[in-house]
C-alpha cells in the first residue's frame, strides 16, 4: 500500500491548490462563510496531505532524481533540483504560515489576518503546484528507462 502513497499525495496537492484559488475567488467575492469552510478544508487536506507524506518517507527510501542523461539532460536536472530546494524550503513554513492565518480569521482579527494571508497564500499555492510539478517530474516523465536482459 505504501507504494501508492505518492500517488495519493499528489492528489491531495492538486485537490490543496483547487481549493486554495477556490478560497481566493470566494474572498474576492466577499463570500466569507464559503471562503472560511474552504479553507478550513484546504488546512484538512494538507494536514492529511502531510501524515500521508510522513508515512511514505519513512517507510520507503528517497527517490533520486535520475542521472542518466538519456532520461533527462543535465539542464532538466538542475531545474528539477532547483524547484525542489525552493519546494522543501517554502513547504517547512506553510504549516505554521496556514495555522496562524487560519488562527487569526478565525478570532477575528481581519486586519491581521488579511495582512499574513498576502504572504500565507501565494506561499501555500506555490507549495501546492510545486508539489504536483515535482511529482509529474519524478514519477511521471523522467522515469528511467527499464532494461531488458
Amino acid at each position: 500500500m505504501v507504494q501508492w502513497l505518492p500517488h495519493v499525495n499528489v492528489s491531495l496537492n492538486g485537490l490543496a491548490t483547487l481549493l486554495l484559488i477556490s478560497g481566493y475567488v470566494l474572498i474576492k467575492r466577499k463570500q466569507i462563510a464559503a471562503h472560511r469552510r474552504v479553507m478550513l478544508s484546504t488546512l484538512a487536506v494538507s494536514i492529511v496531505f502531510l501524515i500521508s507524506y510522513l508515512i511514505y518517507h519513512f517507510n520507503v527510501p528517497t527517490k533520486p532524481f535520475p542521472n542518466d542523461p538519456a532520461v533527462a539532460s543535465a539542464g532538466v536536472r538542475y531545474f528539477y533540483l532547483s524547484l525542489l530546494a525552493s519546494h522543501i524550503v517554502l513547504a517547512a513554513l506553510v504549516p505554521f504560515l496556514a495555522v496562524w492565518t487560519i488562527y487569526l480569521g478565525l478570532s477575528g482579527a481581519v486586519q491581521r489576518h488579511r495582512k499574513w494571508a498576502r504572504w500565507t497564500w501565494p506561499i501555500w499555492l506555490y507549495v501546492s503546484v510545486t508539489g504536483v510539478i515535482v511529482y509529474l517530474m519524478l514519477y511521471q516523465i523522467y522515469v528511467p528507462h527499464e532494461t531488458t536482459t
